[in-house]
């Protein structure tokens, strides 16, 4: 998982690259893996997974600067499981389970990172943190996100194989797919090929009656 401008870059089970913006840093999060369907696939095993999501994720937090405690590590995973299963709750418009929501909050208790400006006037970094610093920043964007405005549009892709989640910020609000790189594309594909199967099929009956 690597940084890029507007996303970080996964990598799909059949091995192809591509950038994924999930919109809001908590469904960001989520992208290391999570429970149920995801279970096969969980890049956070380590506290230096955690370290490595940190400096992938839009916080762009050096590793360097990161301290991360066997309990920090811990409380990540729960967090992320929690932050999980309520995302999925929300996405497919049921309540949210209360001790879901109990574990945000107390994370979301926590002190935030601590932004730091340059000379210039532009974002530099964070202060050296804590990973608890790391997850009360990552709560406390998801209480902002599920209790606002953009809640209604948290939403799963549309592909029947892919989990991603994503928060649709766009102006129309029909984002469908975690990427068009990806699975947008892969549904045009399959849509086409479907199509002209279609055509074939219809043109051999015209054959067959003349």
């Amino acid at each position: 998982m690597t940084a890029t401008a507007n996303g970080v870059a996964l990598r799909s089970p059949e091995g192809t690259s591509f950038v994924f913006d999930a919109g809001a840093l908590c469904l960001e999060f989520l992208t290391t893996g999570s429970p149920g369907v995801l279970s096969g696939h969980d890049a956070l095993q380590t506290p230096d997974d955690l370290a490595r999501w940190c400096a992938a994720s839009r916080l762009r937090l050096a590793p360097g600067d990161l301290h991360i405690s066997d309990g920090e590590f811990r409380a990540a995973r729960w967090l992320r499981d929690a932050l999980s299963r309520l995302t999925g709750a929300v996405a497919a418009g049921r309540p949210p389970r209360p001790p879901d929501v109990d574990e945000v909050n107390q994370a979301a208790q926590l002190p935030p990172l601590v932004p730091q400006m340059a000379a210039g006037g532009a974002h530099s970094r964070y202060l050296p943190a804590d990973a608890f610093q790391v997850l009360s920043t990552v709560a406390r964007d998801a209480v902002e996100l599920f209790t606002g405005p953009l809640a209604t549009r948290v939403r799963e892709c549309g592909a029947p194989d892919c989990s991603l989640v994503f928060v649709d910020t766009s102006r129309p609000g029909r984002r469908r797919w975690c990427t068009m790189e990806r699975c947008g594309n892969r549904h045009k594909v399959r849509s086409l090929r479907e199509r002209r199967s279609t055509e074939t099929q219809a043109g051999d009956g015209e054959g067959a009656e003349r």
